[in-house]
């Protein structure tokens, strides 16, 4: 799975991390229909990443739907390549992530699944480490071709953008061979007394009354800070607003990701350590703070600065919430739980997205709007966010017994 990741991400960050500078400045979408597409493209997503954990819980199959993933998601690169205007990328972007929807929560489970509940935070930890390191060596090959196909690289042709979009498609191809070739399903192993306690499975229930309180009150949190965490296409054009190069934004992205990759297997075992709670708390704190320091960052420098330490917050996270989310649910329900817990973040992704972009493009109509004003409200949906989650008890964990009574008292 790792190996997988690491492919899929060469090839998609060869192409996404320059997708919104391309929108922007060689198709002339403005940032409100940017912000409509990666939310219209992350809500198609949510939709299907509910149904095929549920399916792959069903089934007690999950490789084949991770499979179809990453393959449809393959097939619709080639769309970029033909793009003239927005709609050519909408259409690439809505099928990119339906592939991703049909993959993401039956692979999330299948890594649960294929590791002691121990060693969970390590697992997802290693597991985001691959998928980020192959975005470092996809950007690189992106900043190698920019470098050799224009004399200047404060701008982005078509010509070069098309010539990523080639080059990306062999690692894509890659990932589904390695994948339909090396994983395997893993049969689903006796719940352990303890696993049961932490999250009692009403298996008579659908929907969310299928999960405990602890679980559903964990998404309701989610929902809260993913309203205010928009597409990073908006980093990105800030960085760019701020001064930034094509290329300079290019190396930013690769400072973010190096930093990711290297935290993200220590904080996932630190996090089977201590606790996944208190990493999250600090990640959150982390995030709402470099938003703050985007609202405010007036020279290209800044941005690259505070993109290294949004990897802090990546690197303390990512890995440990998706655990965090295994810890939560017994194995019978863990599919439908990913698919929940993706759903959460992929649906409140288009809201999100529309506010950031509104918020964006209302400069000079309405005081306080601009390019600073999405990133304060992203900063205060992560600290109110961070004051729900330190309401929640310190119970979750595999070193830590569920203390139910915290909740039915």
């Amino acid at each position: 799975m790792t190996l997988t990741s690491f492919l899929t991400d060469v090839s998609s960050e060869m192409v996404f991390n320059l997708l919104p500078i391309f929108l922007f400045n060689v198709l002339g979408a403005r940032t409100g229909l940017i912000g409509v597409i990666e939310g219209v493209a992350e809500t198609t997503a949510s939709l299907l990443k509910m149904v095929s954990g549920w399916l792959s819980d069903r089934l007690r199959r999950r490789k084949a739907l991770a499979v179809a993933g990453y393959a449809l998601s393959t097939a619709a690169k080639p769309l970029l390549y033909f793009a003239t205007n927005w709609v050519w990328v909408l259409g690439m972007r809505l099928v990119d992530r339906a592939g991703k929807g049909l993959r993401t929560a039956p692979r999330d489970a299948l890594v649960a699944d294929s590791v002691d509940e121990r060693r969970r935070g390590l697992a997802f930890g290693l597991h985001r480490a691959g998928d980020t390191g192959g975005a470092v060596v996809g950007i690189l090959i992106a900043l190698g071709v920019l470098l050799a196909s224009q004399q200047g690289t404060g701008t982005l042709s078509r010509t070069t953008f098309q010539r990523i979009v080639l080059l990306s498609l062999l690692p894509a191809a890659l990932a589904v061979i390695v994948l339909a070739l090396g994983a395997r399903d893993i049969a689903r192993r006796q719940e352990t007394a303890r696993s049961v306690t932490h999250a009692g499975a009403k298996p008579s229930t659908s929907g969310l009354r299928q999960f405990d309180r602890p679980f559903t009150f964990f998404l309701v949190i989610i929902v809260v800070f993913t309203l205010g965490n928009s597409s990073d296409a908006f980093l990105i054009l800030r960085a760019q607003n701020a001064g930034l190069s094509v290329a300079g934004v290019l190396g930013m992205m690769i400072t973010f990701n190096l930093v990711y990759a290297v935290l993200s297997g220590p904080s996932g075992a630190l996090s089977d350590r201590i606790g996944r709670k208190t990493l999250l708390l600090a990640g959150w704190a982390v995030y709402g703070g470099v938003y703050l320091g985007f609202a405010a960052a007036n020279a290209g420098w800044q941005t690259w600065i505070l993109m290294a330490i949004y990897g802090v917050y990546y690197g303390l996270s990512e890995g440990v919430a998706r655990a965090f989310v295994a810890d939560l649910v017994p194995a019978s329900r863990r599919g439908a739980a990913f698919g929940a817990y993706h759903a959460a973040v992929g649906l409140m992704a288009l809201p999100a997205s529309l506010i950031a972009g509104v918020l964006w493009q209302g400069v000079g109509r309405w005081p306080g709007f601009g390019p600073s004003a999405p990133f304060v409200w992203g900063a205060g949906a992560a600290f109110s966010a961070v004051v729900l989650l330190a309401s929640m008890p310190n119970s979750i964990g595999p070193q830590q017994e569920l203390a139910r009574r915290d909740w039915s008292g």
